[in-house]
């Protein structure tokens, strides 16, 4: 059930387009005791399904500007491969330290506004 609940939470989040990752990561870590590197993982498994299911009712409702993917992917997909060979090579403390500061930055960046 706190499996169920923890998805269903990190859904409701991904949907809005605010990144479940938010929810899913320190969930997992916190409640579950599962390392930062394997609740990353499971994160980027469990985007590709929701992403999904948002997607669909986003370009149904017209709310993507197609004239800014392919240069987001591009660089996404470049980031992507260097960022998992940074996260397969730290401690998973420091990973966990590394996402609780981003979280935190974005935090203050968004009340800040």
């Amino acid at each position: 059930m706190t499996l169920f609940i923890i998805g269903l939470l990190s859904g409701l989040i991904s949907g809005m387009g605010i990144g479940g990752g938010t929810i899913l990561i320190p969930s997992l870590t916190i409640f579950l005791d599962i390392s930062q590197q394997n609740a990353q993982n499971i994160n980027l498994l469990y985007f590709i399904p929701t992403a999904v299911a948002a997607l669909v009712i986003h370009i149904k409702n017209k709310r993507i500007k197609k004239e800014l993917i392919s240069f987001l992917i591009i660089g996404g997909f470049f980031g992507a491969i260097v960022g998992s060979y940074i996260a397969i090579s730290l401690k998973s403390l420091i990973l966990r330290r590394l996402f609780a500061f981003f979280l935190l930055f974005m935090g203050i960046s968004e009340i800040r506004k």
